[in-house]
């Protein structure tokens, strides 16, 4: 930088102005003066430096080049920790969301308060899919013992929200319901009443109070919304030896409808997640394989399907029904035709799985395979 620009200036300042720089009239109230012509005239008069001359004014001035050049290595080592952080690396969809962190900037220009901010959604992050819990619960766990720090409106709260909007691949929520959809998508529970999972042909024995609702429903040929509350106290609840200790597990309650409506009084044991399972169905579940049951999952044979699957064979004793690479193949060839699989993801129960979907560029939804879903639920019936 040459020159410096000084003003506005009042008649006073101008005049004086003038007369440190030898100047022949007075300048505008917006002047602009040559560096080196003021460092000389300022010399000249008192026989000191610009500089030296300031500091004495006004104290000790900063390099304000060298506080550029660590600003900027500040944040480049900001985003860098950033990209590389353990919980980022482990789920490659928040690639894009750290990339949006980045466009944002700086939390009130910190990079400390950036970082601060950025570690505690993280942390939460990092303890995602819950299992079940209310959202003040996981916030203390996670934050310090702090109960409010993820309450909506939170700055840290609409962070992990688009994170998880990026990991689901959904929109960023903007209305309260949407918010509480993609936490309970996250294993965040409302309560234990909003938390619900759609059960058919459950005929448990005993006298608790959830084995006589499902037991009822089933008798009546009618599937069963089951709450957390419900499966937090089952009571006496046991499985009826046999076939019935076989359970099988679909995504879409569409299937769920049509098993119901087929068998009717003598429909087999089915739940339904109804997408991502909620705390509901991990609970419930968890209750079955503990009572002694075999469980078989199928769901949509897509990017976001294999992701599902993948959590809940993660998260309960689940196993694969119809999902490995020779059943979607064959689901392929008679139907021909299908919606995008989506981004695609290493299903762990196929390796070949997602490789195949990106071959033919095809989603098996499971309503494509209805009909094959629903005899093989006639078949254990024996």
């Amino acid at each position: 930088m040459t020159r410096v620009r000084v003003g506005p200036l009042d008649e006073a300042q101008r005049e004086a102005l003038a007369d440190l720089l030898g100047l022949e009239r007075f300048p505008g109230v917006d002047a602009s003066v040559a560096l080196a012509r003021l460092e000389t005239a300022v010399s000249e008069l008192s026989g000191r430096s610009v500089r030296e001359t300031v500091t004495e004014l006004v104290g000790p001035l900063g390099d304000r080049a060298a506080q550029r050049s660590r600003e900027g290595e500040d944040r480049a080592e900001l985003w860098a920790w950033l990209d590389a952080h353990a919980t980022v690396r482990a789920r490659p969809a928040l690639a894009g969301w750290a990339g949006a962190c980045r466009s944002t900037g700086l939390i009130e220009g910190s990079v400390e308060r950036t970082r601060a901010l950025l570690g505690d959604a993280l942390t939460v992050l990092a303890v995602l899919p819950a299992e079940a819990e209310p959202l003040p619960v996981i916030a203390a766990r996670a934050l310090r013992g702090d109960p409010h720090a993820l309450d909506d409106g939170t700055r840290l709260s609409a962070l992990v929200l688009r994170a998880l909007a990026a990991l689901y691949e959904t929109a960023v929520p903007e209305s309260a319901a949407d918010r509480r959809a993609l936490w309970a998508r996250a294993g965040v529970a409302d309560d234990d009443l909003s938390s619900t999972v759609l059960v058919g042909g459950l005929c448990p024995v005993g006298a608790g109070a959830l084995a006589r609702v499902t037991r009822a429903c089933a008798e009546a040929g009618q599937a069963a919304s089951v709450t957390l509350a419900q499966l937090r106290a089952p009571g006496d609840f046991a499985l009826p030896p046999g076939s019935a200790a076989l359970v099988h597990v679909v995504e879409n309650p569409s299937i769920l409808a049509l098993a119901v409506r087929r068998f009717g009084r003598d429909c087999p044991p089915l739940v339904c997640t109804s997408g991502w399972p909620n705390g509901a169905a991990v609970a419930l579940l968890r209750l079955l394989a503990e009572r002694g049951a075999a469980l078989r999952y199928h769901g949509d044979l897509d990017g976001e399907g294999v992701r599902i699957a993948a959590h809940l064979f993660d998260r309960t004793a689940a196993r694969p029904w119809r999902m490995a690479v020779g059943d979607y193949r064959a689901a392929v060839a008679r139907a021909g035709h299908g919606p995008p699989p989506g981004r695609l993801t290493e299903a762990p129960w196929d390796p070949v799985l997602t490789s195949a979907m990106a071959e033919h560029g095809i989603a098996v939804v499971e309503e494509m395979v209805a009909d094959v879903l629903l005899t093989d639920l006639a078949e254990a019936l024996g």
